[in-house]
């Protein structure tokens, strides 16, 4: 089970982006995450007539490592570390380390 995932709020907590809070966009491969504003790159791209695309340097948000971030506990306001807990049912539910209450997405 990931413990991030898509839609959730995370701090990140080392790097160039240390201290930023942003939403996670999407998942790339099972450990690399792409959160809004963080890690942009330049790209230059070539016009693509076809495509309605015109040239230019374009700023891109590219992958981090999922360890670099940590997700944001509202209640507490500061990050916090994610726990699995198994239900008599056999249902995976992630909870805040801290807390002990359930994440809500």
């Amino acid at each position: 089970m990931n413990k991030i995932h898509k839609g959730d709020e995370v701090i990140v907590i080392t790097g160039a982006d240390k201290g930023r809070r942003a939403k996670v966009l999407a998942r790339h491969g099972a450990e690399h995450l792409v959160v809004e504003g963080v890690n942009l790159v330049k790209r230059h791209t070539r016009p693509n007539p076809m495509r309605n695309e015109t040239g230019g340097i374009v700023s891109k948000e590219m992958p981090i490592h999922q360890s670099n971030v940590a997700i944001f506990n509202p209640a507490t306001g500061k990050a916090d570390r994610v726990g699995v807990r198994i239900a008599e049912d056999g249902t995976k539910t992630r909870v805040f380390r801290s807390s002990g209450e359930q994440i809500k997405v």
